[in-house]
């Protein structure tokens, strides 16, 4: 059984921009260069389940424009991190301080304060994979690079993590298609 994991579309943010669940804007091109490019690698008749995020959304959108044969629904499970009062903020401007406490209790101190833990949004992510895990077939998630990291560790089930060393420092690019195999 696979799970195909398609990030977003470059945004038309800044770099260094904190953006988690912020609905930040892609170009309709680059959206329409990269669902050419993920088209012909998803499965025949495939479950297509996006983030509710725009960028994925109009992602998903785009694909099903092309590949008529797919099925679309939006989860909100597999939407980005909340990262609180750090939303729409550069991470360079934000409190060394904060970001040192959230490392320092990286399963349970909110980000930004007011957003999610690592262990509410690797719960919220599970709830979504175990889903299908018990549908039993195929599935395509158009999703962000935090969820896919999370996929990751829920595949190795690992359902909570106490460091921030132990969170998938491997880089996801805009655009990538990353399977994951059961």
């Amino acid at each position: 059984m696979k799970l195909l994991l398609v990030r977003h579309a470059r945004t038309t943010a800044v770099e260094g921009f904190c953006y988690g669940r912020t609905d930040v804007s892609v170009l309709p091109e680059v959206t329409r260069a990269v669902a050419e490019s993920v088209a012909p690698l998803l499965p025949v008749a495939a479950s297509l389940t996006c983030s509710p995020l725009s960028r994925c959304a109009d992602l998903a959108r785009t694909l099903i424009e092309l590949r008529p044969d797919l099925g679309m629904s939006t989860d909100p499970r597999i939407a980005e991190m909340d990262l609180g009062d750090w939303e729409t903020q550069l991470w360079s401007a934000i409190d060394r301080a904060e970001l040192d406490a959230w490392t320092r209790d990286f399963a349970d101190t909110r980000a930004g304060r007011s957003g999610e833990s690592t262990r509410q949004f690797l719960l919220r992510v599970g709830e979504a994979f175990d889903a299908w895990r018990a549908a039993g077939r195929d599935a395509v998630w158009i999703t962000h690079a935090g969820v896919i990291r999370a996929a990751w560790l829920l595949r190795d089930g690992v359902r909570a993590i106490e460091r921030s060393d132990q969170w998938p420092g491997h880089p996801i690019a805009f655009g990538e298609c990353v399977t994951i195999e059961l």
